[in-house]
């Protein structure tokens, strides 16, 4: 059946506030055991919207959902189920887009999600280093779309833009979930708004995607602090997808997440962007996004991957060098095929007592350009804060293996 939010009360002035219209629509089709929920020929104002089981969210090309410019319509949720929310990241929950222990949703069509985000940010004065635009916080802004605990989860063919320093989609202890041909169109200028953050979740597919963002594109962690019990982020696999940020193309792991395993990223061309894969367990840090846990990374597999005009390091792999960075080990991770252009070599980095293990490069070539090649780094987001070492480094590492893989200058 389709639920045509017109039929509700919608107005796709690009002006009217239809929060209370699509929830309606949007509970009307879960209550007959589910649909599509139709968005065409408008521009339609919301705040925060909740999906349900069985809702396929549907937004033709003539149409766009446009996010409200104004906190207050993206409460936060109370008595949630699934997430402890004091312990999420800010310590919000606030999204634009929610769904909690749903199954069989979807987020379709060639239309658009325009989020709004120039009304969070402001641009920076005077000198300025980093990101041009900083976050209003005032309070922060909400996420995009967050999906706590849901199965099932289809999104496909979406265009977002504009997004606030919020992340694009926030994947939280979810199962079977797909991206496919979708375009994360973030401003490069802003800080923190990530594009696919998949954190604690299983059998994810992310593919035939563009992305591009201020923050990292494509963040696999296992922090499961708001969570009541610990779950393993694995089987998550990437493939033809083009990455742009200002901050990372692939960033796994953070401090105290737990079991991150079996994941593999594949046929990615990664452009103008700080770090292209980074595994990143930093010296310990008491902030709101952290876990509890000590962290196992393994069996990751990186493959036929173009990196050009990269300011920082390719890859970047740490391991924080005091005890309070709990690390179990970071091991068993394959390179293959990577062809790096960019300012710097890779940077392993384990720690004496946790060295990294099993690593291993076959046919790949790392590049370093000189510095004049890629001039205003200190205005290229985070690249303002990398240092540049010049030579590869790999310190604390156990059994590392090159196969016909070159460092060039």
């Amino acid at each position: 059946m389709i639920f045509d939010i017109r039929n509700y009360g919608a107005i796709g002035d690009g002006k009217t506030l239809n929060t209370a219209a699509i929830q309606r629509a949007i509970d009307d089709c879960a209550s007959k055991n589910g649909g599509t929920v139709l968005l065409e020929d408008g521009i339609y104002l919301t705040g925060s919207i909740v999906l349900r089981s069985n809702v396929r969210f549907q937004i033709e090309q003539n149409a766009v959902l446009l996010g409200s410019p104004d906190c207050a319509d993206y409460p936060e949720k109370e008595n949630l189920k699934h997430v402890i929310s004091e312990n999420l990241p800010r310590e919000r929950n606030a999204a634009l887009i929610f769904a909690e222990e749903c199954e069989n949703i979807s987020i379709a069509g060639m239309g658009k999600i325009d989020c709004n985000g120039t009304h969070f940010v402001r641009e920076k004065q005077g000198e300025w280093t980093g990101w041009q635009f900083e976050r209003i916080d005032a309070p922060t802004p909400p996420r995009v779309v967050f999906f706590a605990g849901c199965r099932n989860i289809a999104i496909s063919d979406i265009t977002m833009v504009n997004q606030p320093s919020g992340w694009s989609y926030w994947i939280h202890d979810c199962e079977y979930v797909s991206f496919d041909r979708c375009k994360i169109l973030a401003e490069v200028r802003y800080p923190n708004n990530d594009g696919i953050h998949i954190n604690s979740s299983r059998n994810v597919t992310v593919s035939n995607c563009d992305i591009v963002t201020g923050d990292d594109c494509l963040v696999v962690r296992a922090n499961n602090r708001s969570l009541k019990e610990n779950k393993v982020c694995e089987k998550v696999t990437v493939t033809n997808c083009n990455l742009t940020s200002y901050s990372g193309g692939i960033r796994i792991g953070w401090i105290s997440d737990g079991v991150i395993r079996n994941c593999t990223f594949s046929n990615l061309v990664m452009t103008d962007t700080d770090v292209g894969i980074s595994i990143l367990l930093p010296d310990y840090q008491p902030v709101p996004d952290r876990g509890r846990e000590d962290t196992l990374i393994e069996n990751l597999l990186f493959d036929n991957i173009v990196m050009d005009r990269i300011y920082g390091r390719p890859v970047k792999i740490y391991i924080g060098q005091n005890d309070e960075t709990r690390c179990e080990a970071i091991r068993n991770l394959y390179f293959s095929k990577i062809v790096s252009r960019g300012l710097e070599f890779p940077y392993l980095c384990g720690r004496k007592d946790n060295k990294l293990k099993n690593l291993y490069f076959k046919d790949c070539r790392f590049e370093c350009l000189p510095e004049e090649a890629l001039p205003n780094s200190k205005q290229h987001g985070a690249s303002a804060w990398s240092r540049k070492h010049g030579a590869p480094l790999f310190e604390h590492v156990e059994n590392i293996v090159f196969d016909q893989t070159v460092f060039s200058k």
